[in-house]
């Protein structure tokens, strides 16, 4: 049976101080007033049954994420009790939906992610969906072409096509690189930008990891055969936080593209406008600009003079933000918090967060 798993789990430190602890970046209203979290939801109508739709997000969020998606059924959230990463959230949630189906094809999804067409991307996984019921040791994972040498994405080097299939083989990943690196891929034509979706029967990567993360693989098989047990959340608790902490692109699909195990790794083309919302630069990519390159989210009240360039966002529709000769800033304002940074530091403000926290506890995050 096909089934969905939307990967919800990220703390969106990057968006802060919008993003909180107890508020999420998948459900603030960032998408014209919705949340990302009920845009990806919204994505996903006719690709699988309701039933067959899970969110897999930090138990801390449980609420939030019930609170925003009231139609989910009620054993549809997996929640971990900490961040391990996301070898382990898509181990976990395989673990969990494979207990019930053994044969069970689960697709991961982004909860961060604006995509459009939105009929493109379902065509996208449909595809995923065959290569898998048509290969059952296939790893599947998208390909977004790329419209410009980004920096901040990992790439997928595809080689040849995979007849009777809409997948190519992956001859190999590679990290996120330098410009000049990321001119000379896409003058190759032959990389696609890693969208961290994918598709797979959940007993073949569970076979993967219990070869390549070993210690894991046995401790997320345990937890998932006491998940319809009063024992979960005890066994969950005193196993989870101790997991080895890595991505599932260094434990399974980069290794498993060398040979490493007995799987395939395949890309299939998802032809979409994809844009991954992880800092404040990236969605300003959503906003109106005025003439002299400003950003605001359409709410902001703002008063630029002699300005250029920046990103001007506040959650108060009432607070007028007034600059004078800023040039590439950001300027975020809440409640309690305003946050000004150059705009060529946006990924640094993850580092902010960490010093806020060591010279402020948890006050403002």
């Amino acid at each position: 049976m096909r089934n969905v798993v939307i990967l919800a789990g990220g703390s969106g430190t990057r968006l802060w101080p919008m993003s909180r602890d107890d508020r999420p970046k998948q459900v603030l209203p960032l998408a014209a007033g919705e949340s990302l979290l009920r845009v990806a939801y919204n994505r996903l109508q006719g690709l699988v049954e309701p039933e067959n739709i899970y969110v897999c997000t930090v138990g801390a969020y449980a609420d939030v994420v019930r609170k925003e998606l009231p139609e989910l059924g009620p054993h549809a959230i997996i929640g971990e009790p900490a961040r391990r990463d996301t070898a382990n959230a898509v181990g976990l949630a395989s673990a969990v939906v494979a207990r019930n189906d053994p044969d069970a094809v689960v697709a991961f999804v982004g909860s961060d992610h604006l995509i459009s067409p939105e009929d493109e991307f379902r065509a996208a996984i449909e595809a995923g969906f065959a290569v898998v019921e048509q290969r059952p040791r296939a790893l599947v994972t998208f390909g977004i072409e790329p419209t410009h040498p980004h920096t901040g994405l990992g790439y997928i080097e595809r080689g040849t096509a995979i007849e009777g299939t809409a997948a190519f083989v992956v001859d190999r990943f590679r990290e996120k690189p330098d410009l000049a690196t990321a001119e000379e891929y896409l003058a190759t034509g032959r990389f696609w930008w890693n969208s961290g979706m994918f598709v797979w029967r959940a007993e073949t990567v569970l076979s993967v990891l219990d070869e390549l993360l070993p210690e894991s693989a046995a401790n997320l098989r345990q937890v998932a055969s006491v998940w319809d047990t009063p024992e979960r959340e005890g066994t969950l608790a005193g196993i989870y936080p101790n997991l080895q902490k890595i991505s599932v692109d260094y434990a399974v699909m980069e290794p498993a593209s060398q040979g490493k195990v007995d799987a395939e790794v395949v890309v299939v083309p998802m032809p979409v406008h994809w844009l991954d919302v992880g800092s404040w630069a990236a969605l300003a990519g959503t906003y109106a600009e005025d003439p002299n390159g400003n950003r605001t989210d359409g709410t902001t009240l703002s008063c630029l003079l002699d300005s250029h360039d920046n990103i001007i966002v506040t959650d108060d529709p009432d607070h007028l933000i007034a600059t004078v000769g800023l040039r590439s800033h950001i300027i975020v304002h809440t409640q309690d918090v305003t946050m000004v940074c150059p705009l060529s530091d946006g990924e640094r403000v993850k580092d902010l967060v960490a010093q806020v926290q060591s010279d402020h506890a948890t006050k403002y995050l």
